[in-house]
């Protein structure tokens, strides 16, 4: 009840989260960071060859921090399987150089922060759309999501993420604005290859209503997609979906002074997402009574999941 009746307050933000950001510039994911090896002669464990690769290959054996792997060492690692270059012990696949990504596999479980019971859980009434395992295929765009430092930094990052998006989409109610009249706005006709969709095509879309040809043209060279000229794949695609969610975290600033991936990891907090979002329409006394909701859902998931939402919570 108390949901629905916030309903037109989140809907406000809904269109002001990524709508009316300047227009961002293609952006890669994150660089990984270096990890040294360790000596060979360590301790290792057998895992299995790295024979099958590619789409539809089986996945690998879970990888486990607290395990050692020789170089050719498989594992499985949010949906996809990665090989050992080097020795090496509690470096995360994809967030550190010492593995290689052989490609997504099949058949294996879900080594991510938040389990499938959690995220059922913090969206009891999500749309049929939003699946965790569109997340979890999603993941591989940005594998140093969630990915990077200790465990609580790692959920905090995810519960961060996921606050937002139940704050954009009402608890992943909505797969796309519901406003159809504010549409033709998100077109700017100023960029050099227009909105050849059509004029009311870009509006918002998936966990944080993503919106804008800018975006949709910029997200979409990133991620490999057609976006520009097929926006609708974000409402088609539960991984797509997320993608778009998670190039805008990973890579873009937006208002803010760095992306909310770092501010997660980098110590600058919560408060820090919610500027990069949304800037001085929410932040410096903009909309307090937004920040504390964002806040109240943020400490909500957190809960859920038995993680400590840390400091710096406001902006």
């Amino acid at each position: 009840m108390n949901r629905i009746k916030s309903l037109l307050t989140t809907l406000g933000a809904i269109v002001a989260t990524v709508a009316f950001l300047p227009a961002p510039a293609s952006a890669a994911p994150a660089s990984a960071v270096p990890a040294s090896a360790a000596p060979s002669s360590t301790a290792s464990v057998s895992t299995v060859p790295a024979s099958s690769t590619g789409a539809g290959a089986a996945c690998a054996p879970l990888w486990d921090s607290s395990t050692a792997y020789t170089a050719g060492g498989t594992v499985a690692h949010h949906g996809r399987n990665w090989t050992a270059k080097w020795w090496t012990r509690n470096e995360n696949p994809g967030a550190t150089t010492a593995w290689s990504d052989l490609g997504a596999c099949t058949g294996g479980g879900s080594d991510f922060v938040i389990s499938e019971a959690e995220f059922g859980a913090i969206f009891p009434d999500r749309a049929p759309f939003y699946t965790y395992q569109g997340l979890i295929d999603a993941l591989h765009a940005y594998p140093r999501f969630a990915n990077t430092g200790t465990e609580e930094t790692r959920s905090r990052e995810a519960a961060a993420f996921l606050t937002h998006a139940d704050f954009e989409s009402v608890g992943l109610q909505y797969v796309k604005e519901i406003n159809e009249a504010n549409y033709w706005i998100k077109c700017d006709y100023s960029r050099p290859f227009g909105c050849p969709a059509g004029q009311s095509a870009y509006y918002g879309r998936g966990p944080i209503m993503f919106s804008w040809n800018f975006n949709y043209k910029a997200a979409g060279d990133a991620l490999g997609l057609d976006l520009l000229n097929n926006p609708w794949l974000v409402e088609q695609d539960p991984s797509v979906a997320w993608q778009t969610a998670l190039w805008y975290w990973n890579t873009q600033n937006g208002p803010g002074t760095m992306t909310s991936h770092d501010a997660m990891v980098g110590g600058a907090g919560f408060g820090e997402t919610i500027r990069s979002l949304n800037g001085s329409l929410e932040c410096d006394g903009g909309n307090p009574a937004s920040v504390r909701a964002r806040v109240a859902a943020y400490e909500r998931i957190t809960g859920l999941i038995g993680t400590n939402p840390g400091a710096r919570l406001t902006c």
